[in-house]
């Protein structure tokens, strides 16, 4: 299961998760929106309007949401490549 988050800098949420993901063993892609400008268009059209912004499989979220980490099974990121 590939798991990208959307931050920014500065942004305590997005740490917050950043941090939880890797203390359960999660792989991910994190994607800077202060870098990635088109990537802010994508996410508002899609609904999103705070971060950070977590894609994992077939489920996405906004915010620190340790519930939703918490549902996701480390195994299913590790095999991706």
């Amino acid at each position: 299961m590939l798991i990208t988050i959307y931050t920014r800098n500065d942004c305590v949420q997005c740490h917050a998760t950043k941090r939880a993901m890797e203390s359960r063993g999660f792989e991910f892609e994190m994607v800077n929106i202060d870098h990635d400008p088109v990537a802010v268009d994508t996410l508002r059209e899609q609904g999103f309007r705070s971060l950070p912004v977590v894609f994992a499989g077939e489920e996405s979220w906004s915010g620190f949401r340790p519930d939703m980490i918490n549902r996701l099974r480390p195994e299913a990121t590790a095999a991706r490549a």
